[in-house]
């Protein structure tokens, strides 16, 4: 037990790839009762306000803008918005007078990161296998910089002097899942394999359309529960459903189509044979933490080409089967996932060895670093 419990700034947000480690940390500290009070610092209209909202933590909205590695009209605005973001949170930071921050990273944790950098210690935490620019920029001013794998330490090693290895954290609620009830929330049968099609909070295109294109011939072998993203990122949930009513009335019930997968997403989960997903941090590392065999299409064109990083990880444990969007053709998808769902000790496999790539206790090691570093005087070195 800590000498005493902090008060916990979060300082991150604006995707599900930086809050969701932010939850399964706090969720790790309030097991141990370690925490006196939190206070979240993210952006007005990212994720992070309404994940405080529903883990009952105060959320104080700051200016943010993104910082873009090219020159255009929109990095001169929104870098001009970084200098106000700190100064808001410098004004929280010095009413909450927290004992600690943890940065999740994305581009709104770098201006509270700045103003906490005389006032409290700070942790920063890369979800990728790379390290982001937002987390490059922390790392300047944080005391402890934690990694998610051991390939990315000689990077790290280039931005930060103490570097710890931690893992993505993932919710343990997801280990509470079961097939029984996944079937039975969708409505479908446990006596024919399930695949779990997913682009993240806001879908992806590319792997939507060429999941419509295959039903027909997919679906006299399986089910497929398809989480597209909102009609905000894409229309493809309506495309979808059209397709689907277009289907002799027998494939049509090994079909569900929906925007979002929320709290069925552990049951989900436990029903899958095969996941067939982008490759963002945060899937890969609930991927692993579950043990699942896998099918990454990583999304082209990210900072650094993250995605294809996270992916490779995976896929050299033997966990996954990374496929670059270009080469991702539907007869080539559609053989991969063939094979797969007729070869049940494969799928074993690959799920034994994605199990081994993820590490099950990152939220207990994030823990452990932050209440090491809260119970220390701001100005003593880890």
């Amino acid at each position: 037990m800590p000498k005493r419990n902090v008060r916990l700034v979060i300082a991150g947000g604006g995707t599900g790839g930086h809050v969701l480690p932010a939850i399964a940390v706090i969720e790790e500290l309030r097991n141990r009762e370690a925490l006196d009070d939190i206070l979240w610092l993210g952006s007005a209209g990212g994720l992070e306000r309404e994940a405080a909202a529903e883990a009952s933590i105060t959320f104080q909205a700051i200016p943010t803008g993104k910082l873009r590695r090219y020159l255009s009209a929109r990095t001169v605005v929104d870098g001009l918005r970084v200098p106000a973001g700190i100064v808001r949170a410098w004004q929280h930071l010095r009413r909450f007078q927290p004992t600690v921050v943890f940065s999740t990273g994305g581009f709104v944790s770098v201006p509270t990161v700045i103003a906490a950098a005389r006032q409290a210690p700070i942790l920063t935490h890369e979800q990728t296998a790379i390290l982001g620019m937002a987390t490059r920029i922390n790392a300047r001013f944080a005391d402890v910089l934690a990694i998610s794998y051991d390939a990315t330490l000689p990077l790290a090693q280039a931005h930060h002097a103490n570097i710890v290895v931690t893992g993505n954290p993932v919710r343990a609620a997801l280990r509470h899942g079961t097939a029984e009830r996944g079937f039975a929330h969708w409505r479908l049968s446990p006596d024919l394999p399930l695949i779990y099609v997913t682009g993240g909070a806001r879908g992806a295109s590319a792997l939507n359309q060429r999941i419509g294109q295959l039903l027909p011939t997919l679906l006299p072998h399986c089910q497929i529960v398809h989480q597209t993203g909102p009609p905000t990122a894409n229309s493809d949930a309506a495309t979808l459903a059209m397709r689907r009513d277009q289907l002799s009335p027998e494939l049509r019930e090994r079909y569900r189509v929906v925007e979002f997968v929320h709290s069925e997403l552990a049951d989900t989960y436990a029903a899958a044979s095969v996941i067939l997903s982008r490759s963002g941090a945060g899937t890969v590392a609930e991927i692993a933490y579950l043990g699942k065999p896998a099918i990454l299409i990583p999304l082209p064109g990210t900072g650094g080409d993250e995605q294809t990083r996270n992916a490779r990880l995976l896929e050299e444990g033997g966990g996954a089967i990374v496929l670059p969007q270009s080469d991702a053709s539907s007869e080539r998808l559609c053989e991969i996932l063939l094979r797969l769902l007729g070869d049940d000790r494969e799928r074993a496999r690959m799920g034994g060895a994605s199990a081994r790539v993820g590490r099950p206790d990152a939220a207990s090691r994030l823990a452990d670093a932050l209440l090491a570093l809260g119970d220390r005087p701001h100005n003593q070195k880890p």
